[in-house]
């Protein structure tokens, strides 16, 4: 779901460090065959950056339909705020990314980060759900493990760095995961953890913590003061309870001093959690 987003902008940011695009760019210029007959002011000022933050200027997300080319549907719809100014929760926008980074690349956004992210973190190279043209969806639809989301949340705790290589600048890190957009204002349902903020599509959270997450309770959750990843893979209804849970019950157990060691109940972990697994549904 859409903690695949948190991979697009990863993307993005990976495609800027190796100069092949800047996020102050103009969409517009990416897709001028895809652009209406006579596009609005706002749409010509929209940038790589309010994809990202989410600060497109739509009313409406644009979502498309049937045989839509999406990058010429995306474009279609009225762009009705100055671009960067207000916060609206926007899916299509990271297809947008997607498309761009391809265009920029020649490869797939799943291709592309499968030498620079999947494979030095130890993933096998995922599948990635595509449009009709071909693209890497980008909002939705990469499958990956929980441990691989774990990893991909620890490389962001450690700013980018892995196994002494830095996969992803530190800059990029820094940007991606502080308050871009105010989204106090956006609709959340009354969810405190949907108003602190976002991103380069990651989420401010409570706590100093940030996240990127997905539908029915997909989580990749970064804690820099206490040093911990949290990954979750869940189908609920309520995720702002999943966060209340993580906030009341695992955020105090974290401690400056580490456990003292115990090999007997590391053991004991180990084989607990060895035997944990979701049963694989039977067909009926």
């Amino acid at each position: 779901w859409s903690l695949s987003k948190s991979f697009t902008s990863t993307a993005v940011g990976l495609a800027v460090a190796e100069g092949k695009l800047d996020i102050d760019d103009k969409v517009l210029n990416f897709f001028p065959g895809d652009a209406p007959a006579e596009p609005s002011e706002n749409l010509k000022a929209m940038r790589v950056r309010d994809l990202l933050t989410m600060s497109t200027g739509h009313a409406a997300e644009p979502w498309w339909s049937g045989d839509d080319v999406w990058t010429r549907r995306f474009m279609a719809e009225p762009v009705v705020h100055e671009p960067g100014t207000t916060f609206r929760y926007n899916t299509p926008a990271t297809y947008m990314q997607s498309a761009i980074v391809q265009k920029v690349t020649g490869q797939t956004v799943v291709d592309f980060l499968t030498p620079r992210l999947f494979e030095p973190l130890g993933i096998q190279p995922p599948t990635w759900d595509k449009s009709p043209q071909g693209i890497s969806i980008g909002g939705y639809g990469l499958y990956l493990r929980t441990e691989d989301i774990a990893k991909f949340g620890q490389l962001y705790l450690q700013k980018g760095r892995w196994n002494g290589q830095q996969l992803i600048p530190e800059e990029w890190i820094a940007q991606a995961t502080s308050k871009q957009v105010e989204n106090d204002k956006a609709p959340s349902g009354g969810n405190p953890d949907w108003r602190q903020g976002y991103g380069f599509q990651f989420w401010q959270c409570r706590h100093g913590a940030y996240r990127g997450d997905g539908k029915d309770g997909q989580f990749c959750i970064v804690l820099p003061k206490q040093d911990a990843v949290i990954a979750i893979t869940a189908k609920t209804g309520n995720m702002q309870a999943q966060l209340d849970l993580v906030w009341e019950h695992l955020l105090p157990a974290f401690h400056d001093q580490p456990l003292p060691a115990n090999a007997d109940a590391e053991a004991e972990l180990k084989a607990t959690l060895s035997q944990l697994r979701v049963k694989t549904p039977s067909a009926q």
